[in-house]
């Protein structure tokens, strides 16, 4: 499975327990993994499920680092396709550390384009721009 894959399934599991108890992050990564098409590798499963447990470890930062460079946007009013996208992208770029700017801000544009709204795109590209920025200031 290619990063891309991967982390796109790292999204869906991020937004399906936006809907759930964190009690019951076990059960949802477990019927996550088990209703796969095709078999996931070791090596992928653990890259979907750094991504996944990183972000929500770091959850409360994120969330206060995307409410602070959309102006105009609380995290609460946001659709939870582009906050997951969003929370799982901020990770990669502020606690992930291994993958660059540009692959992490095009691969959440990309899927936006896929899976949300037309004017998701640009929103997404926008906020990860000054997430972007705020990071290579620090």
């Amino acid at each position: 499975m290619s990063r891309r894959t991967a982390r796109k399934n790292a999204f869906f599991l991020l937004f399906q327990m936006d809907f759930n108890l964190d009690e019951e992050y076990e059960q949802v990564k477990e019927i996550f993994f088990a209703e796969q098409e095709e078999p996931v590798d070791e090596d992928d499963r653990d890259f979907i499920l750094d991504e996944v447990e990183g972000t929500r470890s770091n959850l409360e930062a994120i969330d206060e680092l995307i409410g602070s460079v959309a102006k105009g946007w609380d995290t609460e009013r946001m659709s939870k396709v582009d906050l997951a996208i969003l929370r799982l992208a901020v990770y990669e770029l502020k606690f992930g550390g291994e993958t660059p700017v540009g692959v992490c801000i095009n691969e959440a544009v990309e899927l936006a384009k896929k899976f949300s709204s037309d004017e998701a795109p640009a929103f997404i590209n926008g906020i990860l721009g000054k997430v972007a920025a705020i990071n290579t200031e620090e």
